[in-house]
């Protein structure tokens, strides 16, 4: 059995750009900036940045396109996949997520809201009824803080 997955969550570096396909499918595609912090052999700390270009059809197209703006967090579930073509007798090359899921990031208040995708499931009936908290409760958090030391990866 093969695998092709890439999970990436990071902010938006342009407005997704939505086109037509000739079939009529919807096409948005994106790029998405994440970054790494690690500490070099002096002990400073350092951060890269990565970029990656993303690629959604249908329905996920037309909801990253209408809620999505440059800066924005996101969650993207998808497969990788490079495509090719020719320009000026020269071979271009271009590795793309195709996005199978997406889960619009926290965005912190400028309304990017936590709303999951069109394929993702929201608990119905009995089992949200047990899930959420009754009206007026709050949510009970612990009150120990996790030290980053006592994880195990």
């Amino acid at each position: 059995m093969y695998i092709n997955k890439a999970l990436v969550y990071g902010n938006l570096t342009r407005d997704p750009e939505l086109r037509a396909l000739p079939s009529g499918q919807q096409v948005a595609t994106f790029s998405l900036a994440t970054n790494r912090v690690y500490k070099d052999k002096e002990g400073n700390k350092k951060e890269v940045a990565e970029f990656h270009n993303i690629v959604a059809f249908g329905r996920p197209a037309e909801l990253i396109s209408q809620y999505m703006k440059k800066g924005r967090p996101i969650f993207v579930e998808g497969r990788l996949q490079t495509r090719s073509w020719e320009s000026d007798g020269r071979k271009n090359y271009r590795t793309e997520i195709v996005v199978d899921n997406f889960q619009f990031g926290d965005g912190g208040n400028r309304g990017g809201g936590s709303t999951p995708s069109q394929t993702q499931t929201q608990p119905t009936g009995e089992q949200a009824s047990q899930d959420a908290p009754a009206k007026g409760e709050a949510i009970q958090y612990p009150d120990e803080d996790i030290n980053p030391e006592d994880i195990p990866f």
